[in-house]
């Protein structure tokens, strides 16, 4: 039996991504220019994350030196 909620999720989803054409820039766009015109404050790091930041340039330098890519983030 599929839950209610997640299945109102996908259909949101979906028609998001046919009113776009599945175009993830200009739905990404729409959303940004929708929040810019909200009003709403916006939260913003003074920095990056340090941890994604540090684990993305360790991946680099696992697939410069030929060693073999083991997932993603930790």
């Amino acid at each position: 039996m599929a839950d209610p909620v997640i299945e109102e999720i996908h259909q949101t989803r979906r028609a998001i991504s046919d009113r776009f054409n599945g175009d993830i820039g200009a739905i990404a766009a729409d959303a940004a220019a929708r929040q810019s015109s909200s009003g709403h404050p916006v939260w913003k790091p003074e920095a990056p994350n340090k941890r994604a930041t540090s684990d993305r340039g360790l991946a680099g330098r696992r697939y410069r030196s030929g060693q073999p890519n083991r997932g993603g983030v930790r």
